[in-house]
């Protein structure tokens, strides 16, 4: 796996350098900012706690007997600081999808991650050992890449990119992406050519499970 650090200049949207020739581009595509928001950095689950906060709040001023004037005021305070928060955290998810570009070819898997320091980990196919999709509302989903564990990417590298509680073997992930499925299909596609010269590797698609899956491992 390799990682490059992107300065002003890209070749290509997305892509450090020119696809080499023979390779094709088959998709490209980023997060949706406002389901990164809710299933990357927890936005909604957030909220509630501070609804439930609030409402302890509330409870405790009315048991306090504390005057009309004083209630509205410590209600308003923290209404303030918890949209507050919220709103820094819709920011970051804001940025972290415009700053970022998924890109699949007929060889790997590209993806130009990165607020500040912007990363680029290039997964060839050959590498990518399992995959998994999860839908997450509508067309929206997730797909998980599992490598090979001769190949660690760090979380923190990778994070909001990486699948939730894979902590000692990261795994990098397209998230909240559009057309999930299709984008699945072509991943697939992608990786059961470059696996082609594999005969005991089969990859076919199940949904029970919303994954595609392989003889030998799971592939979305």
């Amino acid at each position: 796996m390799i990682a490059n650090h992107e300065h002003e200049f890209e070749a290509a949207p997305g892509l450090p350098e020119p696809l080499p020739v023979g390779e094709k581009l088959l998709w490209q595509g980023a997060p949706q900012w406002q389901q990164l928001a809710l299933h990357a950095f927890h936005v909604g689950k957030i909220a509630a706690y501070f609804l439930i906060m609030l409402a302890f709040q509330l409870v405790y001023l009315i048991e306090r007997h504390a005057a009309v004037g004083e209630i509205a005021i410590s209600i308003i305070k923290s209404l303030v600081m918890g949209s507050v928060a919220l709103a820094l955290l819709s920011a970051v998810a804001w940025f972290a999808s415009k700053t970022t570009i998924y890109t699949i070819t007929d060889k790997r898997v590209v993806m130009r991650i990165g607020i500040v320091l912007t990363l680029t980990f290039n997964l060839p196919h050959k590498r990518i050992a399992a995959a998994s999709m999860k839908n997450l509302r509508g067309n929206i989903g997730d797909i998980a890449l599992s490598l090979y564990p001769t190949d660690r990417i760090a979380w923190l590298h990778l994070w909001p990119h990486a699948r939730a509680w894979r902590l000692t073997q990261p795994e990098p992930a397209l998230r909240c992406i559009q057309n999930v499925a299709e984008v699945g299909q072509i991943l697939l596609d992608a990786w059961g050519q470059a696996h082609s010269d594999e005969r005991s590797v089969i990859p076919h698609l199940t949904t029970s499970d919303s994954s595609v899956q392989t003889s030998e491992s799971v592939l979305a």
